[in-house]
């Protein structure tokens, strides 16, 4: 007979036997609000230190039909905009007695696969995070009621999911309209992705204000959100010695920062001085002296809040909530 000794995590049967209380007892000695006397409740709480035991909340979500849980599907580990973002959900939902389960993706994918998964789970909510969602589950999301937010992410698709998003088309106009007050000529634009409809926004809002001035459509390259798809991007932009950008606008702020950096490392060229750089978000990396990034603003609390307050089912009917931001100029541009 092997003496090793047994790892089997205590349950609450376990409790119940040592508190001398039934099973139902400790169920309520756990949940939030049950009936039970503060004397019982703590000689259960006592036993349950005692053992180490700690309740099983998935399993409990999965006999009640829902948790206290928000599933979030996260796809842009690289930008801080979305890291900020996801620490103002952990403390919104923290103060709401709730918890993130977090899954991740590749940037701007599909994730049906995930959210299906979620939805095992008995998640209260989803917010995807610069990710998109089919209409097929996001109707199978509405028949479960449970909420799904799109965070920075708009879809034309007909289905159920709240947008919330900042105002790409005033952020955008605001930038070329400062490009052109300050002289410049021979502008550039890098895109995110041509699938994401943020990225969409912010260039047709940009595209559209140049052509109002009488300006040729701006170069264009495509950064894929990402730092060194931005290096390439600018590396591409200016290739030309002889007809470089004398401004850029990046569809973020990841990208503006790796195109100053590329400018100055590759090219020679002072952001600022000899071209002028803009990205979207202002990141707290953006107002660092080294990039001194002019940006428009997305205020992320405001946003976050926005989200929370529709998962509680503490706003209307409106399915899209575009947050105002501002133009913040710095020696960038």
């Amino acid at each position: 007979m092997s003496d090793a000794p047994s790892f089997r995590n205590p349950t609450a049967h376990d409790v119940a036997r040592l508190a001398g209380v039934s099973q139902s007892a400790v169920s309520r000695a756990f949940t939030a609000g049950a009936s039970i006397s503060p004397d019982k409740r703590e000689k259960i709480i006592a036993a349950a230190d005692q053992l180490g035991y700690r309740p099983n909340i998935l399993a409990r979500s999965l006999i009640q039909g829902t948790s206290k849980v928000v599933g979030v599907v996260f796809g842009q580990f690289e930008n801080p905009f979305f890291a900020h973002a996801l620490d103002r959900f952990a403390e919104e939902f923290a103060a709401r007695g709730l918890r993130i389960l977090l899954f991740t993706a590749k940037t701007n994918a599909t994730v049906d696969e995930q959210v299906a998964e979620l939805l095992s789970y008995k998640v209260s909510a989803v917010i995807l995070m610069a990710v998109n969602l089919s209409s097929k589950l996001a109707a199978e999301c509405a028949r479960s009621n449970i909420p799904v937010v799109m965070f920075n992410r708009t879809t034309e698709e007909d289905h159920a999911a709240f947008t919330v998003t900042g105002d790409n088309a005033a952020g955008a106009t605001a930038i070329a309209r400062h490009f052109l007050a300050t002289g410049r000529k021979r502008i550039a634009y890098m895109a995110g992705y041509d699938d994401s409809s943020t990225s969409r926004q912010r260039e047709a809002a940009f595209f559209a204000a140049l052509a109002d001035s009488g300006l040729p459509p701006p170069r264009r390259a495509i950064g894929h959100y990402s730092r060194h798809g931005a290096i390439e991007a600018t590396r591409a932009l200016f290739a030309s010695a002889s007809d470089q950008p004398d401004a850029l606008f990046c569809a973020n702020d990841l990208m503006a920062i790796a195109a100053i950096e590329t400018l100055r490392a590759e090219f020679g060229i002072e952001p600022g001085a000899q071209c002028a750089v803009a990205g979207f978000d202002d990141i707290p990396m953006a107002s660092w002296p080294s990039f001194s990034l002019t940006t428009y603003s997305q205020p992320v609390a405001d946003m976050v809040a926005r989200a929370v307050a529709f998962i509680a089912g503490e706003t209307g009917e409106e399915q899209a909530v575009v947050v105002p931001g501002k133009l913040i100029v710095r020696n960038s541009a």
